[in-house]
């Protein structure tokens, strides 16, 4: 895969420029452009057939997920739903099965930890679909079965292997993060979301948004943003490894093989160090009424009219990943979660926007401060129990916003 070698001279075009704070849907980030063959300065790093391998399969997962959002367009039968409701598409479980197979080729000793389990496919005789949509992006020289992909599901659920007390190294996969979003249209934002966990560490982290917005100019706004305007919808990917920061780059520009060279940007998160004028995430699930910072600031939708003790919330259907991607990315100030009791928060759905966000500047904590403690379930690495629920800002707030909380109850 050309897409990490390189020779290790870069031919640069570096350029910075301050976010606009005060309240604009797609706010000016600060960035460096980077022309090269390499999405970061690690020739020779550590992880480096880690994270080719991780960024070639994303790729690969969004171009199947992108062919089979366009067949549901035109057929019946591809959409889903398991047990608990949540929507789940013939490219969810294809995604899980297709990341398993490749990963799980390279690097059979690494488990993973992921989403799915084929128990639907199964009773539901479905095996063969997914197998269809697996085989056209898989890798593979060798014709593909419906137990391999069956398998290849399963090796990622909760009886696919069992930790103990001691750091672990292992994938944590989100095949689509996001899945109603998925469903909803081309506007609505989903992630494919992997990363790679060693010795209790995120080291590396790969997102894959299909449908997000790439600004074409420095000059948007909210009614750009709602017609389409000068964004184009080539989707994007981000990576980030430990001490290399975070970049993306459109994902348009990484299917073209004739390309050799492809613009990498740098990922910031934004400058903004004043709650009243960040901008803010929040779960679809929960109101801006349920969250603390709600005692002394409203919210709004509205980008061109955010007034006196008003905050700018922005719609980011679905998921946490996409939240993550804003931040990283400089779109957003903030994520905020509230730990509910009836939910159970899952690994899956923070570990790679965790380490993006941190990569490009952020931090992200539970609402005591303390970091997400990836070996709070022991046995499986699939829950994660953070106090009060999870926060995820540009760092200048963070401080503020975990003030905000001390007196609020945790838990709702």
């Amino acid at each position: 895969m050309a897409l990490l070698h390189s020779s290790s001279q870069f031919s640069s075009t570096v350029r910075w420029t301050r976010s606009s704070h005060r309240i604009s849907a797609t706010p000016r980030s600060r960035f460096c452009n980077v022309r090269s063959c390499l999405p970061l300065p690690m020739q020779n790093g550590k992880y480096r057939r880690e994270l080719e391998a991780a960024v070639d399969v994303v790729q690969r997962a969004c171009r199947l997920c992108v062919d089979v959002k366009s067949s549901l367009l035109r057929a019946d039968g591809q959409v889903l739903e398991k047990n608990d409701q949540t929507p789940v598409t013939v490219a969810d479980f294809g995604v899980q099965a297709l990341v398993s197979l490749e990963l799980g080729t390279l690097f059979p000793s690494i488990p993973l930890v992921a989403e799915e389990d084929s128990t639907f496919l199964r009773a539901n005789n479905l095996a063969h679909s997914v197998l269809t949509v697996v085989t056209e992006k898989s890798s593979s020289q060798n014709e593909l079965t419906q137990d391999d992909v069956l398998e290849a599901i399963d090796r990622g659920a909760n009886v696919g292997f069992a930790f103990g007390s001691k750091p672990a190294t292992y994938w944590v996969l989100d095949p689509i993060d996001g899945t109603r979003g998925f469903l909803r249209g081309n506007d609505v934002l989903y992630v494919v979301g992997l990363a790679l966990v060693v010795e209790g560490e995120i080291v590396l982290g790969v997102m894959g948004c299909p449908n997000w917005h790439v600004d074409l100019s420095e000059e948007s706004n909210s009614e750009d943003l709602e017609r389409g305007g000068v964004w184009s919808r080539s989707g994007a990917i981000m990576i980030a490894q430990v001490g290399h920061g975070s970049w993306t780059r459109r994902l348009s520009d990484m299917q073209s093989p004739s390309k050799m060279f492809h613009n990498w940007t740098r990922c910031f998160v934004d400058e903004c160090r004043l709650v009243h004028e960040a901008r803010f995430c929040i779960p679809d699930s929960q109101t801006w009424e349920s969250l603390p910072p709600s005692t002394s600031l409203q919210a709004t939708t509205n980008a061109d009219h955010v007034g006196n003790g008003q905050i700018l919330l922005l719609q980011t259907c679905c998921g946490s990943l996409c939240k993550y991607f804003m931040v990283a990315s400089g779109r957003a100030s903030v994520f905020i979660l509230r730990k509910k009791s009836q939910t159970i928060i899952k690994t899956w759905d923070h570990a790679v926007g965790m380490i993006c966000v941190h990569e490009a500047g952020g931090k992200v904590t539970d609402w005591k401060g303390s970091d997400i403690d990836l070996a709070a379930d022991q046995a499986g690495r699939r829950i994660l129990s953070p106090s009060g629920g999870v926060l995820v800002t540009n760092g200048h707030l963070h401080d503020l916003i975990i003030e905000m909380t001390a007196s609020t109850s945790s838990i709702i």
